[in-house]
C-alpha cells in the first residue's frame, strides 16, 4: 500500500538523516504501524487521502476502552507525536499538499514524578550488587555504580566502550539520543569499581571472545545486552530487599533527584542527564519539594 511505502521513507528518514536511537526508532515504528492499521480500515491509502477528522478520530481511538484496551495518556501523546511528525514529512517531500494533523493535539496527561531511591537506598542495592570475587559480580558492581554515578540510560551504559572513558581525567563520554554526545563526571566510587572490573573481571570475558572495544561484556566476550544489563540491576534489587520496583532508570531518577537535594542546578542537571530542553529536567524540581520546605523552615525568621 502506499501509505506503507511513504511511512517506511519517514522511518528511514529518521534513522539515517535524523540519527534517531534504536529504541527510539522502534517506538516510531511501532506507533506509525498501529496508524497504518488504523488507516487501511478505513480505506486511507495515503498521506494525502486523509483529513484532519481522520488524524482526531485515531487520536480518540487511542483512550477509547471500547475499542480494546486503551492506551495510557503518555503512551496515545507519543503515538500522536509519530503521527504528525509523519504528515509534516509527507507534506515536506510532496507526498502531501497539506498536513491533517496540524491542529490535532494530544489530550493533557498530568505529570507523574519519577520515583527515585533514598540515599540509603542506593547505597544498600549498590552493595548488594555483584559478588567482587567472582569477573561478573565485578562486571555488575561496575555496572550499578556506572548507572547511578553517570545518570546514564541503559543504552547508553552498554554502549560504551573503552575509548569513551578517561579515568586519569575522571570523565566520561555518553553517546545519547541522536547520537549527541555529553561529557559526564566519573566519581570515586565508579572509577575504584571500574579499575577492579578491568584489573580482574573483564579480561576473563574478552579472552573467550573475538575482541570488543565494549566497557562490559558477557561471559561470551560479547557486549552486554540490555537485558542482561536490566537483569543485574534486578537481581541486586531484589538482594538488598528493596521493598521498591528498581529499573536501571529508577537510578538515572535517583541521580538527578540527589544532585538537586544536594543543591546542584537544574540546567547544570540537565546537561548531565542530555536532556534537550531543561523542561524535562524541571520535574525532578517536584521530588525535592520537602528539601525546599526543610530549608526554609530551618532558615527564614518567619517560618
Amino acid at each position: 500500500m502506499q501509505l506503507d511505502r511513504e511511512i517506511g521513507g519517514y522511518l528511514n528518514h529518521l534513522a539515517i538523516e535524523r540519527g534517531l536511537a534504536a529504541n527510539t526508532l522502534g517506538a516510531y515504528r511501532r506507533d506509525l504501524a498501529r496508524y497504518a492499521q488504523w488507516c487501511t480500515l478505513r480505506e486511507l491509502v495515503s498521506a494525502q487521502a486523509v483529513a484532519e477528522s481522520d488524524v482526531s478520530d485515531f487520536a480518540a481511538s487511542l483512550r477509547d476502552p471500547s475499542l480494546g484496551v486503551p492506551l495510557a495518556a503518555s503512551s496515545a501523546g507519543r503515538t500522536l507525536i509519530a503521527v504528525r511528525g509523519f504528515h509534516r514529512f509527507a507534506v515536506d517531500e510532496g507526498m502531501a499538499t497539506q498536513d491533517p494533523s496540524y491542529r490535532v493535539t494530544p489530550a493533557a496527561s498530568g505529570k507523574r514524578l519519577p520515583k527515585a531511591l533514598t540515599i540509603e537506598q542506593v547505597s544498600d542495592l549498590l552493595q548488594a550488587a555483584g559478588n567482587i570475587e567472582t569477573p561478573g559480580g565485578l562486571r555488575d558492581r561496575a555496572l550499578v555504580e556506572l548507572l547511578y554515578g553517570t545518570g546514564a540510560r541503559i543504552s547508553e551504559a552498554i554502549g560504551t566502550d573503552l575509548d569513551d572513558l578517561n579515568i586519569s581525567d575522571r570523565s566520561m563520554v555518553v553517546t545519547g539520543k541522536g547520537n549527541k554526545q555529553r561529557l559526564v563526571p566519573l566519581g570515586d566510587f565508579a572509577i575504584t569499581a571500574l579499575e577492579e572490573y578491568f584489573v580482574r573481571g573483564r579480561p576473563a570475558f574478552i579472552m573467550k571472545g573475538k575482541g570488543t572495544p565494549a566497557v562490559f561484556v558477557n561471559a561470551r566476550g560479547s557486549r552486554l545486552s540490555r537485558q542482561s544489563a536490566y537483569a543485574v540491576v534486578s537481581q541486586a534489587a531484589a538482594k538488598a530487599h528493596l521493598d521498591v520496583e528498581v529499573s536501571p532508570h529508577t537510578l538515572r531518577h535517583s541521580y538527578a533527584t540527589h544532585l538537586l537535594q544536594g543543591g546542584a542546578d537544574v540546567r547544570v542537571v540537565q546537561e548531565l542527564l542530555g536532556h534537550a530542553s531543561v523542561t524535562t529536567t524541571q520535574i525532578y524540581t517536584a521530588v525535592t519539594a520537602d528539601t525546599l520546605r526543610e530549608v526554609y523552615a530551618t532558615s527564614h525568621p518567619r517560618a
